[in-house]
């Protein structure tokens, strides 16, 4: 794909030469970089708008103006258009190509929903023309995607928040739980379980017509080129009208093309919250080791030997060895939640509730006052759209932050390297490379499709 706007990051480093690291990042340098008054709404635009990306969008409405949408599948893009013109009262505009998002100064931040595989080029390329970011998570398809984010965030300054909204949503239970753990309820910590559940594997899935509207090619931007699959069966409920088997829509997150499986779906929720809790936000493990697993098809090597079904872990039990002799479970078993054992007692949390003998003792020995604020790190925003919204005016980096929200999600992809290959890997956190296993070492990055590479 010709892509004139390749030459963004040199083209923002000419910009911070000609006028001075400092005055291009101050909020107040011109629109593209902040605000023109205190009372001034910020004007959003999202990238990717089926499912999350109308979840995120709806949620920031109360808190910015949307001025465009992008989508590669015209019938979603228009679905969205006419939703957010009844929402907000003004029609934003509409685009099939994210890049034209970029191009406009008007708009000071993007939401970014799209599959997994695209994330890191769009939001290099955002922070390179001046945007804030809220990426959904998981926020990368690879660990070293991880690390090249970092450097554009430090390099730009921008804001940048990571769409793991148990940090702030779910009426607090989580951040109830992080301050239970760090205020001494359970003793030491010496187990943290992270229920994800499973997913069902596929049936061969044959080549079809590519779906009347949508850009099959573009969808697929920086993973290898496939033709397009798909069953006649439609999915219902939640991510319904989409084919239930494919190679596409909803089904992303059922190949390692694009996505991570349950691992780093759910995984980027409760992997992050147990992190947090004990303490392990700057630093990873030192052991990732497949228990117990079952992929959705035959593997050798570390990649499937098929191309025609789902192919990521759909049943499994992984161990990570945390720092300070904390055991971690991440299982596709038992209840979706987090499972927090100490010395002193045990607690479970997840969206629906918190329960525990620490939870109960609650009544009668409540938390300090101020607990709650003082692991959020203030008050707590209303939703992660609001938190998003007033960092972008303090120039402060949100709750959920790249740099934490890369530790932990460093397990995930661990743990799937683990299972591609069948075995443990040793994982040095200092230098986040992977100790003694050139193999394994070689899924730590992955090479974009000519054409879609990620300039930085």
């Amino acid at each position: 794909m010709s892509d004139p706007r390749q030459s963004t990051r040199r083209q923002f480093l000419q910009g911070v030469a000609a006028a001075g690291a400092a005055s291009i990042l101050l909020p107040s340098a011109n629109r593209a970089f902040g605000y023109q008054s205190p009372n001034e709404r910020p004007v959003l635009a999202t990238i990717g708008l089926r499912n999350q990306g109308w979840a995120i969008t709806s949620k920031s409405f109360k808190f910015a103006d949307f001025a465009a949408l992008a989508d590669v599948d015209s019938n979603v893009l228009g679905t969205n258009v006419e939703k957010t013109a009844n929402s907000q009262g003004k029609k934003p505009d509409a685009y099939k190509d994210y890049r034209e998002i970029l191009d406009r100064k008007d708009i000071d931040a993007v939401m970014v929903a799209t599959p997994d595989h695209w994330h890191t080029k769009i939001v290099i390329e955002a922070m390179y023309a001046g945007k804030d970011v809220y990426c959904e998570k998981p926020l990368t398809l690879t660990i070293d995607e991880g690390k090249l984010i970092e450097k554009v965030v430090k390099e730009t300054g921008r804001v940048f928040q990571v769409g793991t909204m148990q940090r702030s949503e779910c009426d607090h239970r989580f951040l109830q739980a992080v301050a239970l753990v760090k205020h001494g309820r359970i003793g030491t910590v010496k187990k943290v379980t992270c229920g994800i559940d499973g997913m069902t594997g596929s049936p061969v899935i044959p080549v079809v017509p590519v779906p009347e509207g949508l850009d099959w090619e573009f969808w697929l931007g920086p993973a290898p080129k496939v033709p397009y699959r798909a069953l006649p069966e439609m999915r219902t409920g939640y991510g319904g009208g989409v084919p239930l088997y494919s190679n596409g829509h909803y089904s992303f997150r059922s190949w390692h093309e694009y996505s991570g499986g349950k691992l780093t779906d759910w995984g980027a929720h409760h992997v992050d919250i147990a992190c947090w809790a004990i303490g392990a936000s700057a630093t990873g493990p030192s052991k990732v080791t497949p228990l117990e697993f079952e992929l959705a098809c035959e593997y050798k090597d570390g990649y499937p030997v098929v191309d025609d079904r789902y192919n990521v872990a759909t049943s499994f039990t992984i161990r990570a060895d945390m720092p300070n002799n904390v055991e971690m479970i991440i299982t596709s078993a038992g209840d979706n939640g987090i499972l927090f054992e100490g010395t002193e007692g045990r607690f479970f949390v997840n969206r629906g509730r918190i329960s525990g003998k620490p939870v109960d003792a609650l009544k009668d020995n409540p938390l300090p006052e101020g607990a709650i604020e003082e692991v959020f790190g203030g008050p707590v925003s209303e939703n992660h759209s609001a938190n998003f919204v007033e960092c972008m005016k303090s120039r402060k980096q949100p709750i959920s932050d790249v740099w934490s929200h890369n530790r932990m999600l460093e397990i995930c992809h661990l743990a799937n390297i683990a299972m591609r290959l069948g075995r443990e890997v040793n994982w040095d956190p200092a230098k986040r490379e992977i100790v003694g296993d050139a193999q394994a070492n070689a899924f730590l990055a992955r090479e974009s499709r000519k054409g879609y590479e990620i300039d930085v």
